[in-house]
């Protein structure tokens, strides 16, 4: 899939910009502080329905404008169309797709995206949640059963947690464990499934960038003591779950971790080897992602030539040209390795919100 034309309005500096798009590269080559990183994160709001940036909510749209609007066209596989667009009208999210409008979940559905950017080690080094959420993405995308079943346990760990700090009953508890226990054996499941597919990809391209650590180990973490089902965990903790206020175990706990034979914890990394494995994690998913949906989701690199070594910069640049997905780039020059691409990529200039073929 690839976007053939992005519309951005009032999006940070961007205050007005029609791009027409290469199904290849496209670099985006400007000062620091001129917009470029804004056009990558315009892509991912379309395929996410939230920035990559974290808590960047609510200074999305441009200094004094009242909101912000993205809209692209999406091409994919035999040649279908869809429309996308995304925009904040009067503090409220509003996204269509193909001119219906729509919850979040149909544009995530429509547009796949991965981006590797600055903030991305936060997959390694940062809190569970960033895992998860990376974990989850895979899953909507392959599970047509997961969304339901994760609104499902949320609403139920909700309740549960609200009965808790009310000090309820066993008895009372026992319905929503019930409804947890269900929809959290399927997210584990689902989850477990696509962990497994993962693997041997992530292992793959893991030995490609960083084989001077040996051998990667990838652990699946489902959130509650092995050996125990849900039901029965919750049961056995229900008084410490009180005394805390919240559900201290399950499926909303679960997490996952890379080590290696000379780094087995991720605090034996360095700072570099973080971001190459972060970069590796975004890759493996993108492949997976074409193995099982029959084509490549959009790829985005933010300011590549500062994140990463020359040596890395150019196999990124091999393996991703290799698999014929469309790329977005930013950076303040064209990374050495751009240069054997010749005239297969598209060169946009970007100063101060302005963005020039």
């Amino acid at each position: 899939m690839y976007l053939s034309e992005l519309r951005i309005q009032d999006l940070r500096s961007v205050s007005e910009s029609v791009l027409s798009l290469s199904s290849g590269w496209n670099a985006f080559v400007g000062p620091n502080g001129a917009g470029k990183t804004s056009v990558l994160e315009a892509v991912f709001l379309l395929s996410h329905g939230r920035s990559f940036r974290r808590g960047t909510r609510d200074t999305l749209s441009s200094i004094g404008s009242s909101g912000f609007s993205v809209f692209g066209r999406l091409r994919c596989a035999g040649g279908q169309e869809r429309r996308l667009g995304l925009s904040r009208v009067g503090g409220k999210l509003e996204s269509r797709v193909d001119g219906e409008a729509g919850g979040i979940a149909s544009l995530v559905e429509s547009c796949a995206v991965v981006c590797f950017e600055p903030g991305s080690h936060e997959l390694i080094n940062g809190a569970a949640e960033e895992r998860r959420r990376y974990l989850d993405w895979g899953v909507f995308h392959v599970e047509h059963g997961f969304l339901e079943q994760w609104r499902r346990y949320q609403r139920a760990l909700r309740q549960r947690n609200s009965a808790l700090r009310s000090g309820a009953t066993d008895d009372s508890l026992k319905p929503w464990e019930i409804e947890m226990a269900d929809t959290g054996s399927s997210l584990t499941r689902m989850r477990q499934l696509y962990f497994d597919r993962l693997r041997p990809i992530l292992q793959e391209v893991l030995s490609e960038f960083l084989g001077e650590l040996g051998c990667p180990a990838l652990v699946f973490d489902r959130g509650w003591k092995d050996g125990l089902d849900l039901a029965t965990a919750w049961s056995e903790s229900r008084q410490r779950d009180r005394d805390r206020g919240h559900t201290g175990r399950g499926p909303h706990r679960a997490d996952w971790s890379i080590g290696f034979e000379a780094a087995p914890r991720r605090e034996h990394l360095s700072r570099g080897q973080e971001k190459l494995c972060a970069l590796a994690l975004v890759l493996a998913q993108a492949r997976l992602f074409a193995d099982l949906k029959g084509e490549w989701p959009v790829v985005c690199l933010d300011d590549l030539g500062s994140e990463l070594d020359q040596a890395h910069q150019l196999r990124v640049i091999d393996l991703v040209n290799a698999s014929g997905a469309q790329v977005l780039l930013t950076g303040t020059d064209l990374p050495p390795g751009m240069q054997s691409l010749a005239g297969a990529c598209t060169v946009f200039h970007v100063e101060q919100g302005r963005i020039d073929v």
